[in-house]
């Protein structure tokens, strides 16, 4: 019996360990791709080719440049706000509504931003 609860609470400590390590890891990942990849979305808002939608991802408004950046960028978005939601118990679409609005917030001047009723405007 004392054999038993010795394995099991062994295993649980070696797989929570396993598991708080690969998260640390992965949100790390994340987070380093989206910071390196800042310089080349902040270009192309200054080109206007990509706007922020009220969704809270990036959306062409101009000649596809960076296609693959801005596919990367947004399904990193989407894990990260998938992650948020479920810590708190959310909507992973409202948590990303709710960024845009503070993307939009705190945005550039000369950059454009999508409304929550769809249309586009530039700050």
């Amino acid at each position: 019996m004392r054999k038993k609860i010795f394995y099991f609470s062994s295993l649980s400590v070696i797989l929570a360990c396993f598991f708080l390590f690969t998260t640390t890891v992965y949100s790390a990942s994340i987070k380093e791709r989206m910071v390196a990849r800042i310089p080349t979305i902040n270009s192309l808002k200054d080109q206007g080719v990509v706007g922020e939608n009220n969704k809270g991802f990036l959306e062409f408004k101009g000649a596809k440049k960076e296609a693959k950046t801005i596919a990367e960028e947004n399904k990193d978005r989407s894990r990260v706000y998938q992650a948020i939601a479920k810590k708190q118990g959310a909507d992973s679409t409202l948590v990303g509504e709710r960024r845009a609005s503070m993307i939009a917030n705190n945005g550039k001047k000369g950059h454009l931003f999508q409304k929550p009723d769809g249309s586009w405007y530039t700050k």
